[in-house]
Order: C-alpha cells, then sequence, then structure tokens
C-alpha cells in the first residue's frame, strides 16, 4: 500500500495531517524573528580626491563638480553626496540594491577617465575608489604620539608599516588613516624681493619644479661590462631648496633663500 491510497482510504487521517501541517505552519510563521532595522549591504562607491592647498569652495567647483557630472550619468545610481574640505574631495555613490557592486565600480573608474581632462593639473595623484558600506564601522582605532619626532615623521611611520601590515591580516577589509599630515617643503617668497629683482611668481614655479626632478641619465656601455649613470636630483628637505638657483640678474645668481624664506613643513 503506497501514501497515495493510503490518503485516498483513510480521509479522515488525512485532514487530520493536514490540519496539523497548516496549524504548525502558522505557529512557525508568527514565531519567525523580524528586525526592524535589518542589516542591509548597500553597493556603495567612495571616491576620494586631494589638492593640497585648494580651498573647500575650489574643491567643490574645480573638482567634486566634473566628477558628480560623470557619474550621474552612470545607471542604477540611486543617491550621491559630495563632501569638500580644506584640499579635500569625498564623494559617495549609492546605487540600487539590483545594481552589481563589480559592474559599478567598473563604470565608476571610467568615469573618472573620463573626467580626468577637467580636474585641475596640479592634483598629485588620479581620483581613488573604494567599496564601502555605510552600515559598516570601525572596530579598532589606534593613536599614535610622539614627544620628540615631529607630526609628519609619525605620519609617515602610520602610513608606511603600521596600516599596511594591518591591512595584510586576515579578516581586515580596510585600514584608514585620519589626521594625516605628510611632509611638504613651503617656499613662501616676499613680494618686494620678487619686484625688486624683476622676477615673476612663474619663474620661482619653474624653477622648484626643474631643481627636483628625477630622471635617467643613461649608461656607458664598455668592452666587457656597462655603468649606469646615476644623479640624484631630487631635493629631500628646506635646506636642499635654499640654493636653488631661479634666475641670473646682473650677471649674478638669484637664489631661492634671497627671495623669501623655505621651510620644512606640512601639506
Amino acid at each position: 500500500m503506497n501514501l497515495p491510497e493510503l490518503c485516498i482510504r483513510r480521509p479522515v487521517m488525512t485532514t487530520l495531517v493536514m490540519a496539523a501541517i497548516l496549524l504548525f505552519g502558522i505557529i512557525a510563521y508568527r514565531t519567525l524573528p523580524v528586525s526592524d532595522l535589518p542589516s542591509v549591504d548597500y553597493p556603495t562607491i567612495s571616491v576620494n580626491a586631494s589638492l593640497p592647498g585648494a580651498s573647500p569652495e575650489t574643491m567643490a567647483s574645480s573638482v567634486a563638480t566634473p566628477l558628480e557630472r560623470q557619474f550621474s550619468t552612470i545607471a542604477g545610481v540611486d543617491s550621491m553626496s559630495s563632501v569638500s574640505a580644506q584640499g579635500l574631495t569625498q564623494i559617495t555613490i549609492q546605487f540600487s540594491l539590483a545594481r552589481d557592486i563589480d559592474a559599478a565600480a567598473q563604470d565608476v573608474q571610467a568615469a573618472i577617465a573620463k573626467a580626468a581632462r577637467q580636474l585641475p593639473p596640479g592634483m598629485p595623484s588620479p581620483p581613488t575608489y573604494s567599496k564601502v558600506n555605510p552600515a559598516d564601522s570601525p572596530i579598532l582605532y589606534l593613536a599614535l604620539t610622539s614627544p620628540t619626532l615631529p607630526l609628519s615623521t609619525v605620519d609617515e611611520y602610520a602610513e608606511t608599516m603600521m596600516a599596511q601590515r594591518i591591512s595584510m591580516v586576515n579578516g581586515v577589509a580596510q585600514v584608514s588613516v585620519f589626521g594625516a599630515q605628510q611632509y611638504a617643503v613651503r617656499v613662501q617668497v616676499d613680494p618686494n624681493k620678487l619686484a625688486s629683482r624683476g622676477i615673476g611668481i612663474d619663474e620661482v614655479q619653474q624653477a622648484v619644479s626643474q631643481g627636483n626632478v628625477n630622471l635617467p641619465t643613461g649608461t656607458l656601455n664598455g668592452t666587457h661590462q656597462a655603468f649606469t649613470v646615476q644623479a640624484n636630483g631630487q631635493l629631500m628637505n628646506a635646506a636642499d631648496y635654499r640654493p636653488l638657483i631661479v634666475a641670473y640678474r646682473n650677471g649674478a645668481p638669484v637664489r631661492l633663500q634671497e627671495l623669501g624664506r623655505v621651510l620644512d613643513s606640512v601639506q
């Protein structure tokens, strides 16, 4: 006797079994856990761009606006917001739940490439993007202090040593360094000294750019071996910039230290 035949021969038992299954189903459905705020991974991408020395207004108009104009053409964008600060801009793009985050990341990368020509030429690096989840929050904060080292040296230690090694730990998704102050050399020229020598600010900028280069110098090929010619043209601190020749006036060189102050500072 198979199951269908048993159910046909015993209708009362079949009805009671179906009623019991229905009753247990209703009870199980009513006891299912329901979260008022469920954890949903929204496809979200964050784009960061930097331009040292630019005001928040400049960052919003010359960096954030061209990028947002290109991002608005991407399909599936649910919302987009940007925050501009001194030298920094962060754009957060949230896509619809049906959009694949990997395909959206490729579209964002293509949009950044299209907007590259409209961005200021003085940006130290192109805008970068990363996949983020607004519901996630940092689980560990590490604070670095030093009574003897400057903040730029502490920042370099955090960026090159700690952040890279922590990001290699299994299970770590992202490591961010806050309060970063990277080392930089600041040149503060005196307008009166420039005017008295007939030197423009563009000449100072050109001299600083040409005086700090790192280019290949070639090789010397011999009969049995070859030698690589190496010339270190990079200036590492303010003391190396001070004797830099900006121009010649009356047959004498005008050095950078004669036009103002050259200081070790931060970006």
